[in-house]
């Protein structure tokens, strides 16, 4: 699991995509703002280079992530990236992992709902937690996109191969 440094005792804004920025700061992560409501975060992964992608729809109190890794599907491997995806899915907790087709872009997603003015909205932990599952899923799942795009290996076989968890230490 992926640990940010928030740079801060406390952040305190009222955008989270601010907020955002900020941990990105933090962390010595490249930043694109796009607009005050998104923002790319550019993060070296275990594996790859991600694209970390936020946007807040203050309409609809929702922050919404969106991770893109640098991994291009094969010609003729489409229909086995669907199938592991939808292996993949059915293990997620929290966010989902699509293949934008037209794109060519493979991605992890999910979304926070921020409309609980008890809650205050999106806090400097929810933010963080949010940002570290999605590295953290991208980082468990990028082998069994590898095994199955290039390794040859079916989706069932690459999620049993990734997926392998160890006892004990070497």
């Amino acid at each position: 699991m992926t640990t940010l440094s928030t740079g801060h005792s406390e952040i305190t804004v009222s955008n989270p995509v601010d907020m955002a920025e900020e941990l990105a700061g933090a962390n010595d992560w490249a930043v694109e703002r796009h607009s005050d409501h998104e923002l790319t975060m550019f993060i070296s992964g275990q594996y790859t280079e991600m694209q970390f992608r936020v946007f807040w729809r203050e309409d609809f109190k929702t922050l919404q992530f969106a991770c893109l890794f640098d991994l291009r599907v094969p010609e003729g491997r489409q229909s086995d990236i669907y199938q592991v995806i939808g292996l993949i899915n059915e293990r997620m907790w929290i966010g989902h992992f699509e293949y934008w087709s037209e794109e060519e872009v493979l991605l992890f997603r999910h979304a926070s709902l921020a409309n609980d003015p008890l809650l205050g909205g999106i806090g400097e932990d929810h933010m963080v937690t949010m940002i570290e599952t999605a590295l953290g899923e991208c980082e468990r799942f990028y082998p069994v996109f590898q095994f199955v795009m290039w390794g040859g290996q079916t989706p069932a076989e690459a999620i049993e191969s990734a997926m392998l968890e160890c006892a004990g230490c070497a």
